[in-house]
């Protein structure tokens, strides 16, 4: 049987998709809706038959793919799927299936959400960034721009189902994206699950790990899910990070969301050395796994004022300041961390110099 995790807001589960309650919802909650699978062209390979093959009530699904690539994840795209939606005749009973990665289930989310005023729809992630971060917790979104999920809703799916034989798909390079995340979750949360996490030197992170990732992030989530408060401390490393994120992808390099973001931790781990007393053999370790793990980025000097510019457009700003949420230590952190450029463009110097 697959294991649910626990929350108010959040209905997760972990392990096979066909232990799961997958096709009893199909079978019953939506024994007569249509079923729309949006998929990107990966997971229309590697993902797909799999469904098709396990669940007879899938065979009569149309299947819409999305053009892989953060630089897809836009309105434009978002438009051509709600005009395929309207031709298939799909109603408000009906049922949006999101499998894939973060794109899928960011655009697949904010899609269903706004297609009639909102539709039902399911996560399947299949990367365990999706798993442990972005199919949790209800955000759905596409970029503006060089502006990452710039346009979106709060909306929850139905159900999210996490099946780790997704993740055998996967390249190092994804896996290490999704690592990041979880590593983030052990940093703002749990220092013993940062640890832990570190010690495992498994490819693909141990289911019990995974589960205790998503737990984390779910525990957060109900505590606050309009992100008026402590939610905002799954953002750490993203203020950064999403700034080197669209900054590169308008570089048209070659990057993971994971990657930006375990750079952009390592960035405010030294504003928190500034600002937050995060003690030095504290970000000794950071800097440690950062660096031993993740490839170095094209950043440069003179690259900081335009990382500046995208990170003054944070929907969380208030002002002038951009905001951060910053370590005290290992396991604990802090929100609304109101900071003047100068502070940022010194620490960038500290890690890309």
């Amino acid at each position: 049987m697959s294991k649910q995790i626990a929350s108010k807001n959040n209905k997760i589960e972990l392990g096979m998709l066909s232990s799961s309650s997958f096709n009893l919802l199909l079978t019953t909650q939506y024994k007569n809706s249509k079923k729309i699978v949006i998929v990107d062209e990966n997971t229309q390979e590697e993902c797909w038959p799999y469904l098709l093959t396990s669940f007879e009530a899938l065979k009569e699904a149309e299947v819409i793919v999305l053009p892989t690539g953060e630089d897809n994840k836009v309105m434009e795209v978002s438009f051509q799927v709600w005009e395929a939606l309207t031709n298939y005749h799909i109603q408000r009973n009906d049922l949006v299936i999101n499998l894939g990665g973060g794109i899928v289930t960011d655009m697949g989310g904010f899609i269903a959400s706004v297609y009639k005023r909102g539709i039902d729809f399911i996560n399947i992630p299949t990367t365990l960034l999706a798993m442990v971060d972005a199919s949790v917790g209800g955000k759905t979104g596409v970029n503006l721009g060089a502006h990452k999920n710039q346009l979106g809703v709060f909306s929850m799916p139905v159900i999210t189902f996490c099946d780790p034989i997704f993740l055998n798909t996967l390249e190092d390079k994804e896996l290490l994206a999704g690592k990041a995340e979880m590593l983030k979750h052990g940093l703002i949360a749990s220092e013993d699950f940062f640890y832990r996490l570190n010690a495992d030197t498994s490819k693909i992170p141990h289911e019990d790990l995974i589960a205790e990732a998503i737990q984390i992030k779910a525990n957060i989530v109900d505590a606050d899910f309009k992100e008026q408060g402590d939610r905002k401390k799954l953002n750490f490393g993203h203020t950064i990070g999403h700034s080197i994120e669209g900054f590169l992808i308008e570089q048209e390099v070659e990057i993971t969301h994971g990657e930006c973001v375990a750079w952009g931790m390592l960035v405010e781990s030294y504003l928190s050395q500034e600002s937050a007393e995060l003690p030095p053999e504290d970000l000794s370790k950071i800097e440690s796994v950062i660096r031993s793990q993740y490839p170095e980025l094209p950043i440069q000097p003179d690259h900081f004022e335009t990382l500046i510019e995208l990170m003054e457009h944070d929907k969380k700003n208030k002002g002038a300041l951009i905001n951060f949420t910053l370590l005290n230590k290992i396991g604990k952190s802090t929100i609304d961390y109101q900071l003047e450029k100068d502070q940022v463009i010194e620490a960038l110097y500290k890690v890309f110099k």
